[in-house]
């Protein structure tokens, strides 16, 4: 089978690539960036890559010789006013160049949308489906709630809440049911619809085995991690305000977690259909499907998260555009050093941030996380997706890698801080020198007054960074 995939670096659509591989079906991805193919799996064999921006049709060209797709694309993190638009514009476009292919079935993750009162990304939601339909092709859609899984938005944001909060005070929402599934078993729907007759034209629920309110899966999050927690919900508390609440608290940026509030305060239940009698599975339990996430976090295996989509941060340009620093108008803080073992370094290098942070001034950091986060900013809520390796696209911390190449031994970053201007960072190692240039293109007054306030700071946090970067700790002393 050939299979179109959309959303290709997104989280669901990283994970199900991998997933049909396995099956020995071959791929056609779609991205909009080629500079962001996700490197899991950028040399398979059965994978090729096209660029397409569903939002400029007349540019994209889709082979003609695909037998089944899947429309993977989602846009609730994005701040856009008019998303409701732009999401049915995408869907229309995807409808109209599938439609000139050989296509027999296109497949949509939707989102479970029974209640009469819907949130404007569920009605969205909605919306994309009836777009979607089609008389050349059969569309098969299955609807999800809160989906758990390693990276998941809603994995991590209640892991934020639980692992930072031992007594909540919160809102009202939490007494919300819903029906969450594990991403597993997510993958297995979606995987196994393909082709299956019996579901064109149809639309499933699909769901997990218990009904939770938000209260009750925070409370089984903690048992699992061995914690004890107590939740407070308070009577009325504004949605703006609970919205604020969720970002301070966790990882989510101010536009998602207004969604998640607009979204959360409806019940999302599962209506009963007959999809196991044509897909065969035990969905786990929310319990199962937490550990389950927990051993792919701890083997280090984590393959996507939703952190690593553009929209959840402030970058809005295709990742390329940026890959060459700037030479004029920029303020430049650059610095070097004869490197001792060059395979140290570059380790340093592609390990730095999340957890292991910045090896020097650490506190300063996080200070200025803060700072960024008290202003709207990502702050350092992202962390990272992997421990050990990069690749162009992902989150880290206030940054967002734009090239990691090793072969090259350079690794490129760009700020998505609240900045009066533009900001990287890189570093790249020629022969046996590892430079460390920061470069800031201020935008107006404010931008310079900026860039001079923090000067001060770089003399030594920038050159402790290039010394740990360099000199094995037990050798500084």
């Amino acid at each position: 089978m050939k299979i179109l995939i959309t959303g290709t670096t997104g989280y669901i659509a990283k994970r199900l690539a991998l997933h049909l591989l396995e099956a020995n079906h071959e791929l056609v991805c779609c991205v909009r960036d080629l500079n962001r193919i996700p490197v899991e799996i950028e040399k398979h064999s059965l994978c090729s890559f096209i660029k397409v921006d569903f939002l400029k049709p007349k540019s994209n060209i889709i082979p003609k010789d695909i037998d089944f797709a899947y429309y993977l694309i989602h846009s609730m993190s994005t701040s856009s006013k008019d998303f409701e638009d732009l999401e049915r514009q995408c869907a229309q476009n995807f409808k109209s160049l599938v439609e000139a292919t050989n296509c027999k079935q296109v497949i949509y993750l939707s989102g479970i949308v029974n209640d009469e009162s819907l949130s404007k990304h569920l009605k969205s939601r909605l919306q994309v489906e009836e777009t979607l339909k089609s008389n050349k092709y059969a569309l098969t859609t299955f609807k999800a709630g809160i989906i758990v899984g390693s990276g998941s938005a809603s994995f991590e944001i209640i892991r934020d809440i639980v692992e930072k909060l031992p007594i909540m005070i919160t809102p009202k929402w939490l007494n919300t049911k819903t029906q969450p599934i594990g991403i597993r078993d997510v993958l297995t729907y979606l995987s196994k619809a393909l082709g299956k007759e019996p579901l064109y034209n149809k639309s499933f629920d699909i769901f997990g085995p218990e009904i939770l309110t938000y209260k009750d899966m925070l409370l089984q999050f903690a048992k699992v991690r061995g914690l004890k927690r107590y939740i407070f919900t308070l009577p009325v508390l504004t949605p703006k305000l609970s919205s604020y609440w969720l970002y301070f608290v966790t990882s989510t940026s101010f536009q998602l977690a207004q969604a998640l509030v607009d979204s959360m305060k409806i019940e999302v239940i599962g209506k009963p259909s007959d999809i196991n009698k044509h897909i065969s599975t035990k969905t786990m339990t929310y319990q199962n499907a937490v550990k389950l996430a927990f051993q792919h976090i701890q083997q280090n295996s984590v393959i996507s998260s939703w952190k690593d989509a553009v929209s959840s941060g402030l970058f809005k340009d295709k990742l390329s555009k940026h890959i060459e620093l700037p030479q004029y108008g920029c303020f430049k803080d650059v610095r070097s050093k004869t490197i001792i073992d060059q395979e140290y370094t570059l380790n340093k290098i592609w390990t730095i941030g999340g957890r292991n942070g910045w090896y020097s001034y650490n506190y300063l950091w996080k200070l200025r996380g803060y700072i960024d986060k008290l202003f709207g900013g990502v702050g350092l809520r992202r962390g990272r997706t992997h421990d050990t390796y990069l690749e162009p696209g992902d989150p880290l911390d206030f940054w967002r890698v734009l090239l990691a190449d090793k072969n090259e031994k350079r690794l490129l970053l760009f700020a998505e801080m609240k900045l009066p201007g533009e900001a990287w960072l890189e570093f790249k190692i020629v022969k046996n020198k590892l430079y460390q240039r920061a470069v800031f293109r201020p935008k107006g007054v404010w931008g310079r007054l900026y860039w001079y306030m923090v000067l001060p700071f770089h003399a030594f946090v920038f050159k402790g960074m290039l010394n740990a970067l360099v000199v094995p700790k037990n050798d500084l002393y």
